[in-house]
């Protein structure tokens, strides 16, 4: 299986706090990956290492390599802005723009030079089908974003993010604001949406770790402890203190 993510000896820095410390990780491409550990263990710093969201942090220092198809994304010929492009984000709380269900779908596509009308249509079209969200709003694209339920405006921000096309969508415990009706079909689409993606998200709750990814990554005091095929993590882990921590001994 190709790796379309390559992790090698990561370390990163807040001032002389030392986050995290010596990462060293291979993302499969077309796979769901879960990073778990107790609150402040790095996981959410880590994912934000994959498209140098931590760069908008002051003071923050990082060395090591992250490779995307084999191009380091620490590299200075690295465009930032065409890297997010490729490494999408869903954050925590749904944070839609203060504008139409349309203009917040389009606003990438726009904002990387596409103006025709037809173009945008069918753009919008396509990623609001990709978050399972077309049918519900099909006839209120002009509504205000901010109108649509929590559920509904978390799948508009992944719709948002598909709307660039891109090759990784990280998911920042994008199902913890919502109810377990829209955790459901967050769920249920992440499914979908390995068939074209891969996807890289954090959670708190191992239960849905389980439920829905291939591979799962334990963190514990900014150090990756232990990753494997999610099935073979909650069944029979390497390390003791990943067990003590899917047995709820700790965290």
């Amino acid at each position: 299986m190709k790796q379309i993510m390559e992790i090698d000896r990561l370390n990163l820095h807040y001032g002389e706090f030392h986050a995290l410390k010596e990462m060293k990780l291979d993302i499969p491409e077309r796979t769901i990956t879960a990073f778990i550990g107790p609150s402040g263990c790095g996981k959410s710093t880590f994912l934000r290492t994959l498209n140098r969201m931590n760069d908008l942090v002051p003071g923050v220092r990082i060395d090591g390599s992250v490779k995307l198809d084999g191009q380091d994304i620490y590299g200075a010929d690295t465009e930032v802005e065409t890297l997010r492009k490729r490494v999408g984000m869903v954050f925590q709380q749904p944070n839609p723009f203060p504008k139409s269900i349309f203009d917040n779908v389009a606003y990438g596509p726009r904002l990387h030079g596409i103006r025709d009308k037809a173009r945008l249509n069918e753009i919008v079209e396509r990623s609001l089908r990709g978050a399972s969200l077309w049918e519900e709003v099909k006839d209120l694209l002009n509504k205000s974003a901010l109108s649509l339920s929590g559920g509904q405006q978390q799948r508009l921000c992944i719709a948002r993010a598909l709307a660039v096309e891109p090759d990784v969508l990280l998911m920042d415990e994008a199902t913890s604001a919502l109810d377990p009706l829209s955790t459901l079909k967050i769920e249920e689409l992440v499914r979908e949406l390995k068939q074209d993606y891969t996807i890289v998200m954090v959670t708190h709750n191992m239960h849905q770790a389980a439920r829905v990814s291939d591979r799962t990554v334990f963190f514990l005091n900014g150090e990756l402890v232990e990753a494997d095929e999610t099935e073979k993590l909650f069944s029979t882990p390497v390390d003791a203190r990943t067990e003590d921590y899917i047995t709820g001994r700790f965290g």
